[in-house]
């Protein structure tokens, strides 16, 4: 591990500049913010799995009248949260496919338009690392890679190289580098492609920490790290999203921790948020973006279409060797209208007339259901 840390340091370092290039440009051409936070902090905001099942996908092409697909009035809802953040992530669960050749459930391959929707709303990043990462093998995450380079979002989960897996996302917000990793439980017993172990970063606890330090040690602010983890269908984390929360958030360089924030998916609904050892835990946002989903009785579950954005202000540190604190932790409750096929921002929609107070107060409910709103967590607008 020692080696291989050397290596992700040496990564990190030689892409900074690339990195915050890239993602400036991005930011501009979206309207956001980029840079002006400054020394004055910044927010970061964060949202669930994109799962473009085949009813999506046919709504895109609606919203296309037919010619390709458009993914961006889906998340009009959201943009105006995401856009103004300094530093956006999603979660890209789908490999993408090519030629019209699009499927859904159980082998997803979604349009490559995805990409143009995300980047259109602001997101500057996306994890990549799920469960569904190989359901096309390389090729897969090779043509989802190249789409969001193409609208300059930034990945962080798979790789198309070794060295492009050696190395270590690090994003601007502000005048601080954030490092982005992450990582998937698995890969639905699909093999790792012929000769590239590197193609889908795993679990590992040594690695993630390894891996952490070594993105802090070449110069990154802050750390998040995004784990596709945890049953699905559970609201309350399970027994290995405990332990490994605990030992990420524990550990340390000196007194200073290598893990800043933890954003978690997989799990279809939403689960708690939690701070750890002093570091916020999502344990899981749920589905941004997906289909009618049905659980493991065979009935379809609401909550499948139920999330939440996180949001998170980190203030700089008052000591030249101290850590980025979050100032101001909140939760923005989402659902995913099937049947307009659009994200909806619930406190926005409540406030225009929806009767939706009840899916609103379960989510809250079960956000704060781990004592996070003692420890200041609030619901945003």
């Amino acid at each position: 591990m020692i080696a291989r840390s050397r290596l992700v340091a040496i990564a990190v370092t030689a892409v900074l500049a690339a990195g915050a290039a890239c993602q400036a440009h991005n930011r501009e051409a979206s309207g956001g913010p980029g840079a002006s936070a400054g020394t004055r902090g910044f927010t970061l905001v964060a949202s669930g799995d994109v799962v473009p099942h085949t009813p999506i996908m046919d709504r895109a092409r609606f919203d296309a009248g037919g010619r390709g697909y458009d993914f961006r009035p889906m998340f009009a809802g959201i943009e105006p949260v995401v856009s103004r953040a300094d530093l956006a992530l999603c979660h890209m669960e789908t490999v993408y496919g090519e030629n019209g050749e699009y499927t859904g459930y159980p082998l997803f391959k979604s349009p490559p338009e995805v990409a143009q929707g995300l980047a259109a709303t602001g997101y500057d990043g996306c994890s990549t690392a799920s469960n569904h990462s190989l359901d096309d093998g390389a090729a897969g995450i090779l043509r989802t890679l190249n789409a969001l380079d193409r609208v300059k979002v930034r990945h962080a989960g798979t790789a198309r190289s070794d060295g492009e897996a050696r190395s270590v996302t690090v994003l601007r917000a502000g005048q601080a580098k954030v490092a982005h990793l992450a990582y998937t439980f698995g890969v639905n017993g699909f093999p790792l492609p012929p000769g590239q172990p590197w193609a889908v970063n795993l679990i590992d606890r040594e690695k993630i920490v390894a891996e952490a330090r070594a993105a802090r040690k070449a110069g990154a602010d802050v750390v998040v790290v995004s784990l596709h983890w945890g049953t699905e269908w559970q609201d309350a984390p399970d027994e290995e999203q405990l332990t490994l929360a605990r030992e990420l958030t524990a550990a340390r360089s000196g007194e200073r921790p290598d893990i800043d924030l933890i954003l978690g998916t997989h799990a279809h609904v939403p689960q708690a948020y939690e701070k750890v050892n002093g570091t916020w835990v999502v344990y899981g946002m749920g589905d941004q973006v997906a289909g009618a989903m049905y659980n493991q009785q065979g009935v379809q579950d609401p909550r499948a279409n139920q999330s939440t954005l996180a949001r998170f202000t980190f203030e700089p540190p008052t000591r030249g060797d101290g850590r980025w604190e979050v100032s101001k932790a909140e939760f923005v409750p989402q659902l995913f209208d099937i049947d307009a096929g659009r994200v909806l921002n619930l406190n926005r929609s409540i406030a225009q007339g929806a009767e939706l107070r009840g899916v609103r107060d379960r989510i809250r409910e079960v956000v704060l259901s781990r004592g996070a709103g003692e420890d200041g967590l609030e619901m945003g607008e």
